[in-house]
């Protein structure tokens, strides 16, 4: 994709983009290795549980109890909540920045799987958050990647078209999805990753 390209809207992931995945290394440990990283990131884009939970059908308390019996893991409910509240709070370095570099000629927007519990927490990360001129939670907006009418619901929203929207995301099943659609996507894990996606896009150029 060259700078001639047609791209309006760039739409960033927050979490393993511009956000740490905190919480990745104290579920692996619930688990005990029972799974590894890729099997644990397609089971929470796939699971029933996480999916009822992030488009908002069930309360924190339920989605406990159900996800600590479906891991069979060795947490009560209260020990599981206090933890997760504390996970994808923690910008990581240079996110806020990156985001700004892009021109304002384009459409920032993010499209991200949360809750109820982290969603706020990151609505307080106004450096990285308020340089968007979108936001698309499923929880708020009920459609979750990676399933199509999450990123129709972006296209619609917006009145863009599949090639004028660039997406980056730190999951192959959601990159994957998106380019089924006929969208720009790039994997990418992190600031400096993003960076070089969105300047192979033509996005940035200084």
């Amino acid at each position: 994709m060259t700078s001639d390209n047609l791209v309006r809207v760039v739409l960033f992931d927050v979490g393993g983009v511009l956000v740490e995945l905190s919480g990745l290394p104290t579920l692996l440990g619930w688990l005990e290795d029972r799974l590894t990283i890729e099997q644990v990131f397609t089971f929470w884009l796939t699971s029933p549980i996480v999916r009822s939970f992030e488009t908002g059908k069930i309360v924190p308390e339920v989605f406990a109890d159900q996800l600590i019996a479906e891991l069979d893991l060795p947490v009560g409910r209260e020990e599981f909540l206090e933890a997760f509240c504390t996970w994808s709070v923690q910008v990581l370095p240079g996110a806020a920045e990156l985001v700004k570099r892009v021109p304002h000629n384009y459409v920032r927007a993010t499209l991200c799987n949360t809750n109820v519990v982290h969603w706020p927490r990151l609505m307080k990360q106004r450096d990285l958050l308020d340089t968007f001129d979108h936001h698309f939670a499923s929880h708020l907006t009920g459609k979750i990647k990676p399933d199509e009418e999450s990123f129709r619901h972006v296209l619609d929203t917006l009145g863009c078209k599949p090639d004028e929207t660039l997406f980056l995301d730190d999951s192959r099943l959601n990159i994957a999805a998106a380019k089924n659609m006929g969208i720009s996507g790039f994997q990418v894990k992190g600031p400096a990753e993003a960076e070089g996606a969105l300047r192979e896009a033509g996005v940035i150029t200084d």
